[in-house]
């Protein structure tokens, strides 16, 4: 080859020097396979390892997240590139549903990665917006009204979050509407993207941790505070709290129920509203955090709204 040199598949150049046909076969197949939720969660990925590089002296072992990272990011175009190329029920069944874990994946890295730009919180900003915005801080006026079975209505509308998006997408899976499925799980997977990507430029801790003196009532109950203690305790990030992934992630199902499952939205809404209030009464929010979270579901929603991936498909999963 010469110097016009590089081979190109589907605008990727290939180097020269690489065996073609292969390569490009391969590379053409891939992305074709690749959705925009892939391409929406290879970008993050790519943007976490750009942030890493350039503050790589606040994160310790930095080179294990980068390396971590490109893995990833190799395993998901092989998921697809497979699901697409061999049709099995088990490969499409994996390939729809992976994106619940990429979710919980994200969300739980933040833990090492809140303080990669910044070592401090910032949430004297979200405390004196809800308190100038309300006259009180929320979470410590709210608890005039704890008792065990409030406690417990509040708690098990925080747990009803876990299951919107499973419900919702689960229908659209059974009964194969493609891209009603993505559009679902690639909204999602913005607004997600966009609230972690702003945990960490802005990292806040929560009202849990800087009003705990002022919290003086305990929020005891039943099973469903036994749960999410239990949650907690496993599954806590310290920081992320800004905006409520909560609140987006449950959005974004909301609004997918009132496009294509008007029975279902009824259903979801009053256990929608309660959530919203749970977030703050269970003091794993500010109402700033809530707010935030309201508008990132909207903008992820609507980012995906016009997308011809969508529209289209793009692999056979999809049709």
């Amino acid at each position: 080859m010469n110097g016009k040199d590089s081979q190109r598949a589907n605008g990727a150049a290939i180097p020269a020097g690489w065996p073609i046909s292969p390569v490009r076969a391969w590379w053409r197949e891939a992305v074709a396979a690749c959705g925009m939720f892939e391409w929406v969660m290879l970008g993050y990925l790519a943007l976490l390892n750009l942030l890493i590089v350039a503050f790589r002296h606040n994160l310790p072992r930095a080179e294990f997240f980068l390396a971590g990272h490109w893995a990833l990011a190799g395993a998901i175009v092989l998921l697809v590139w497979s699901a697409a190329r061999w049709p099995h029920p088990a490969l499409r069944l994996v390939r729809c549903w992976y994106p619940l874990a990429m979710f919980l994946f994200c969300f739980e890295e933040l833990h090492y990665l809140v303080h990669l730009i910044h070592a401090g919180w910032f949430d004297h900003w979200l405390i004196r917006f809800d308190y100038a915005l309300l006259g009180v801080h929320p979470t410590v006026w709210l608890q005039q009204f704890a008792s065990p079975a409030l406690n417990e209505l509040m708690q098990f509308g925080y747990v009803t979050y876990y299951f919107y998006t499973v419900i919702l997408c689960g229908a659209l899976y059974v009964s194969r509407e493609w891209r009603a499925f993505w559009r679902v799980m690639t909204s999602s997977a913005a607004a997600y993207t966009i609230g972690y990507v702003i945990s960490i430029v802005f990292p806040i801790e929560s009202p849990y941790h800087t009003l705990a003196t002022l919290h003086t009532a305990p929020l005891d109950g039943g099973i469903f505070t036994l749960l999410m203690e239990w949650i907690e305790r496993y599954g806590r990030v310290h920081g992320a709290a800004f905006p409520s992934a909560h609140v987006s992630g449950a959005t974004v199902a909301l609004l997918g129920a009132w496009r294509y499952r008007r029975a279902m939205f009824a259903a979801f809404l009053p256990l929608y509203l309660l959530m919203l209030v749970s977030t703050v009464y269970g003091r794993y929010h500010y109402v700033a955090d809530v707010l935030a979270g309201l508008v990132v579901a909207w903008i992820g929603w609507r980012l995906v709204a016009g997308s011809e991936e969508v529209r289209k498909g793009g692999n056979e999963i999809r049709k």
